[in-house]
């Protein structure tokens, strides 16, 4: 059996945004001096007339990016979720939010697979805190495919998107011919009827081989990929909860706030089920290997499999 391929989000993210300046000069990218770390730097080296360093100010980075924005430019405003989101999100809330602005900001380096950098990097909130600002689209992609789609769906969109990426190689699972990104719309990945899990990001493929897990078992998961936290398919995971009766969230992402109370709220009003929230439980992440952070926050396959046993 072949080698599964394995890329970081956030050089996806760098390359989707070179091929977009290459189809579109009204894009520019700025950064917080991190263009290494979020790979906007081949944007830089590929049209250096349309990056701007912000410099380690990511407030004004954002204030600039929604100027620009007026102008008729289409900025993608660059840096950790913990400073794209956290740092910044007055000027977020305030100067891209309330007039609803065409600002994209992509947000690296997401939740706790940021590894070594340790929980003031780890930023496991930034969902929650986006999902407040009215008018707010945000992505999680999973995988390189779907990253790049992104990229392209959010320049295609008018108003404030946010993007977010990781920084550790994730599998690609989106490589198939039938693949077709839409904004606000999931992605039945996996047919099943015991039980249903949704998933977002890095913890989709994780899924899926929790999934497989299962099956080996006798027990059939529905799994199905949600890129777009915000608008939420409600449609999709209303049929399937439904249809399997049981539903699990799983997300690098705090349980509070993030995808699986956008599902609980949703089913809650529409579709009473039981739900299993997968996350990060209410405590701060820590210093360590991306790959063994994941273990320990139970993120992982065997982690989610483990949970829904449980839960079952």
């Amino acid at each position: 059996m072949s080698e599964v391929k394995k890329i970081a989000t956030r050089e996806s993210y760098g390359n989707a945004l070179v091929e977009l300046g290459k189809k579109h000069d009204n894009v520019v990218v700025l950064d917080a001096d991190l263009a290494a770390a979020t790979k906007t730097g081949v944007f830089k080296k590929a049209f250096p007339e349309r990056h701007i360093d912000c410099g380690i100010a990511e407030c004004n980075m954002i204030g600039i990016a929604a100027g620009l924005a007026t102008t008729g430019m289409v900025p993608f405003a660059s840096s950790f979720a913990m400073f794209a989101a956290g740092r910044a999100f007055e000027q977020v809330r305030n100067s891209v939010g309330y007039p609803h602005l065409n600002v994209k900001i992509g947000a690296t380096h997401a939740g706790i697979s940021v590894g070594e950098d340790g929980a003031t990097h780890q930023c496991n909130e930034d969902i929650a805190l986006m999902r407040t600002i009215p008018g707010m689209t945000i992505i999680n992609p999973s995988d390189d495919v779907e990253a790049k789609a992104a990229v392209e769906a959010a320049y295609e969109m008018d108003g404030p998107v946010y993007l977010r990426f990781g920084r550790l190689a994730t599998p690609v699972i989106n490589d198939k011919p039938d693949y077709k990104f839409e904004v606000g719309k999931g992605i039945v990945l996996r047919e099943g009827k015991d039980l249903t899990i949704v998933a977002t990001g890095l913890c989709v493929a994780a899924s899926l081989e929790a999934a497989e897990k299962l099956a080996a078992e006798g027990v059939e998961a529905k799994v199905i990929n949600i890129h777009t936290i915000k608008p939420l398919d409600e449609e999709l995971i209303i049929a399937a909860a439904k249809e399997t009766g049981k539903v699990v969230t799983a997300e690098e992402h705090s349980v509070i706030g993030g995808l699986g109370s956008a599902v609980c709220d949703c089913l809650s009003a529409n579709a009473p089920t039981p739900v299993l929230k997968i996350g990060v439980e209410d405590v701060f992440g820590e210093s360590g290997p991306a790959v063994a952070l994941l273990a320990k926050y139970g993120l992982d396959a065997d982690g989610i499999y483990g949970k829904i046993k449980a839960f079952i």
